[in-house]
């Protein structure tokens, strides 16, 4: 990893020691000696070659130094400006040698984007670390959207299942009270007719000669509680005869049977709803 970033800079810093130290020879060759010439452009390489060695230097240590990448940078701009003041003066090629005019520049930048390669690059522990921490979130992360996701589809059924559930009861109570409101006007209307007496009475009559009792329907409406009867001795049929002959004579026309037993029981009286029929058909009998 490291020589995908440190390559491309020595090959940069190379091409532009090579560029610069070809245009001093051609710039100051023909004004001055040769030798002055290369010495004049072996001095800029060399002074930014060593600056250069000497950042690395300090790098590697984990340290900086200002002045001496101030320094860097001032040989970097020397040859840049040499290499542009070539192109400027160069009757020919001028486009070209301007084309390559920043490579001293360009080189001095990839050597600052190596150093902070360097100052924020990990080991390949700390890096398989990092990227087993990451899949862990994004393990988590997924686990916990599909749980989520999960949820809310049961509870979406839940729902549905509630809602589909309520509206089958809804409409079974609405049928049902239909049902009943019908069979309850049958009822009213069979209780307030004029003929119902007399067809209930005709019906009967086998059962009970002589006696014309007085019929009531159920009526749809709030009930009167009957009070708890404490236990006591048990009556005689000929007791629970007097009892009842006396409970329906008290009134004329005589009481019906279920107006007799209220009262009878309201009474404290205690008897079976066998006997205390049986005993209210022998006295209307008699």
């Amino acid at each position: 990893m490291r020589a995908k970033t440190v390559l491309p800079a020595v090959a940069m810093t190379a091409v532009s020691m090579v560029l610069t130290l070809a245009v001093v020879m051609m710039w100051l060759g023909a004004a001055v000696p040769w030798p002055v010439a290369l010495v004049v452009g072996l001095g800029i390489d060399g002074g930014w070659l060593a600056t250069l060695a000497y950042e690395r230097r300090l790098a590697a240590q984990g340290d900086h130094n200002r002045a001496v990448t101030a320094v860097g940078w001032s040989f970097g701009l020397l040859a840049t400006g040499v290499l542009v003041a070539h192109a400027l003066t160069a009757e020919d090629s001028r486009g070209a040698w301007l084309a390559v005019a920043w490579l001293p520049v360009a080189a001095k930048a990839l050597w600052l984007v190596h150093g902070m390669w360097e100052r924020t690059a990990l080991t390949p522990a700390a890096l398989d670390a990092i990227a087993g921490i990451q899949q862990e979130a994004r393990d988590e992360a997924a686990v916990a959207r599909a749980r989520l996701r999960a949820e809310a589809v049961t509870e979406e059924t839940r729902l549905t299942a509630v809602t589909a559930a309520g509206a089958r009861v809804a409409r079974v109570q609405a049928r049902t009270a239909q049902t009943l409101a019908g069979a309850w006007s049958t009822l009213e209307s069979a209780r307030r007719g004029e003929e119902t007496g007399r067809a209930l009475t005709s019906v009967t009559a086998r059962v009970t000669p002589g006696v014309t009792p007085r019929w009531e329907l159920p009526v749809w409406g709030p009930t009167e509680p009957v009070p708890v009867l404490e236990s006591g001795p048990a009556l005689t049929d000929e007791a629970l005869e007097a009892l009842v002959e006396e409970i329906r004579d008290s009134r004329t026309p005589p009481l019906s049977y279920r107006e007799m037993a209220t009262r009878f029981r309201a009474g404290g009286h205690s008897a079976s709803e066998v006997r205390l029929r049986a005993a209210w058909k022998r006295v209307a009998a008699s």
